[in-house]
């Protein structure tokens, strides 16, 4: 009888051990797919650390593949959540459209094409290459994301509608069978960017 007490309790240990584990390998994922609401940051008293906390919390989203994949270091898209290098070879081309005779259009619609595992949007296209995200820290991207000569001349108020009314933002909560959405939704996004902007838009260090 002692035998089998110390058996059931043995599997009843293992059992909770591999709950914990499992729990502690999900949770990163399940934060990272997240967004904390806008007003969770209003307990941080300091203006600029509250502002930096906010676009830390931003950050989920403009480094996820649903956006880096679109502003890429190269002349070369990048696509999948593996962010790999655009199959077919395809480049950015003059005003970000694709080279001539290969337009982005060639095979993007104006909405997903499930059955093949194509995206579309109606204006496919990547952002400009003084807009380039890849490889730059997120402070950096704060930096460029707030640079007038680089944003396409937006100030704040326009980044903010820009990045809540844009069709192909709007796309990142929306990319179609076997890819994954962008954190939160465009909805939390764009509170946070408000917030952001409200607190005076800091940059994270670095």
């Amino acid at each position: 009888m002692r035998s089998i007490a110390l058996a059931t309790a043995a599997a009843a240990v293992t059992l909770l051990l591999g709950s914990a584990l499992s729990l502690a390998q999900t949770a990163p994922q399940q934060d990272a797919a997240t967004l904390r609401p806008a007003a969770s940051f209003a307990g941080i008293a300091n203006q600029r650390d509250r502002s930096v906390a906010l676009f830390t919390e931003i950050g989920k989203v403009l480094q996820h593949p649903r956006c880096m994949n679109c502003h890429p270091a190269t002349e070369r898209p990048r696509q999948s959540d593996a962010r790999q290098l655009h199959q077919p070879m395809v480049v950015r081309g003059k005003d970000g459209h694709g080279a001539p005779g290969l337009a982005c259009t060639t095979c993007h619609g104006k909405q997903n094409f499930d059955p093949a595992g194509i995206p579309g949007d109606g204006h496919w296209a990547l952002a400009p290459a003084s807009m380039a995200w890849e490889g730059k820290t997120l402070g950096q991207i704060c930096e460029q994301l707030k640079d007038q000569n680089r944003n396409g001349s937006r100030d704040l108020a326009a980044i903010v509608k820009h990045v809540t009314s844009d069709t192909l933002v709007l796309w990142g909560w929306n990319p179609g069978k076997g890819r994954q959405p962008a954190p939160g939704t465009n909805a939390q996004f764009g509170e946070l960017m408000q917030a952001w902007a409200d607190s005076g838009a800091a940059c994270p260090a670095g």
